[in-house]
């Protein structure tokens, strides 16, 4: 081969990535693109991972998944498949009634679409959690507390986190609410494989998301939309609505004002989340909100990505007097 210039280490000794040479024991380990020393501590999800001779050695706890459904219609499964679906109507996010084996569950999260807008896109207006015999509708701001004669007694507690009601129950169900569009749901291990509707199965993988109310695996997010809707009654949804192509005048501005998400200001994030469909789906919603609304629907996506950013370890203060 032929001669390269440039330094090496001697013998027993290793490149540290920053021009040193260092001991074995000293390697750095590199996560994301960054550099940690040996004894340096990361958080990945809710384990603690610790660098160890350039290796990193996690915890393994169990975490909590979570769903997220935003805006007019983007879902994030808690086995991580984002996909959109727009629907007017009401729907199970999740429940653990699923088939047979297990018919006696102890809750159901349900999502009540409307349109937001009028190129025909949906946003979640009312959400409906139903815990053993108690329903808690979350509606204009607020929630409201209805007893039902059947079912269990699960106790939960309400508390309000910045700008997020937050209810917590007794059986592992956890509710986050912005008291507009978004909404986290997240249930703690032992429900995993165990739950079914538009949030998916939380088995870990996301190929087989989209199995539907008759368990059939299917590939079509609107066929498998459809069969998790509560009524019969409402229309099937057969097609999948483009908000920009319906206003044109309006994309240049949402590519404008969503270029926040692939920029400097976010930069930090990217390697640790893909911006891509977080990007899409804020010009999607930016084109679609065109009745009043535009700051909460762009604000509401490009939160999205700021909570996603968070969860990876990546705080971005992305908001300023002129911008949410």
């Amino acid at each position: 081969a032929e001669c390269v210039s440039g330094c090496v280490c001697p013998e027993g000794l290793f490149d540290d990535g920053k021009g040193g040479c260092v001991e074995k024991k000293d390697c750095p380990c590199s996560h994301n693109n960054q550099w940690y020393s040996p004894g340096q501590k990361i958080t990945v999800d809710c384990n603690t991972c610790t660098c160890q001779k350039g290796v990193w050695s996690c915890t393994e706890d169990l975490c909590y998944g979570t769903c997220m459904i935003y805006g007019s219609g983007h879902y994030i499964t808690f086995d991580g498949k984002f996909y959109d679906f727009d629907g007017n109507c009401e729907y199970v996010a999740t429940q653990d009634f699923c088939g047979d084996k297990n018919s006696s569950g102890s809750f159901s999260i349900i999502t009540e679409n409307v349109p937001c807008g009028t190129t025909g896109v949906t946003c979640s207006k009312a959400i409906k959690m139903f815990l053993g015999k108690t329903e808690l509708k979350l509606e204009n701001k607020d929630y409201k507390e209805i007893q039902r004669d059947i079912g269990d007694d699960v106790q939960y507690w309400n508390r309000t986190v910045g700008l997020y009601l937050v209810i917590e129950a007794s059986n592992g169900v956890m509710l986050i609410w912005d008291k507009k569009t978004t909404v986290f749901i997240k249930l703690t291990p032992d429900y995993k494989g165990k739950v079914c509707g538009l949030c998916g199965n939380f088995d870990d993988k996301s190929n087989n998301d989209f199995t539907t109310r008759s368990g059939l695996q299917e590939t079509n997010a609107l066929k498998f939309g459809n069969s998790w809707k509560q009524s019969s009654m409402c229309p099937d949804v057969t097609e999948e609505i483009k908000p920009c192509d319906v206003k044109p005048h309006r994309k240049s501005w949402a590519e404008k004002e969503c270029s926040i998400i692939r920029s400097e200001v976010f930069k930090i994030c990217h390697s640790k989340v893909d911006p891509m469909p977080f990007y899409e789906a804020c010009v999607h919603d930016a084109c679609s909100c065109d009745s009043g609304g535009d700051c909460e629907c762009f604000c509401s996506a490009v939160a999205a990505y700021a909570q996603e950013c968070t969860k990876a370890q990546a705080c971005v203060f992305w908001r300023t007097p002129d911008i949410c």
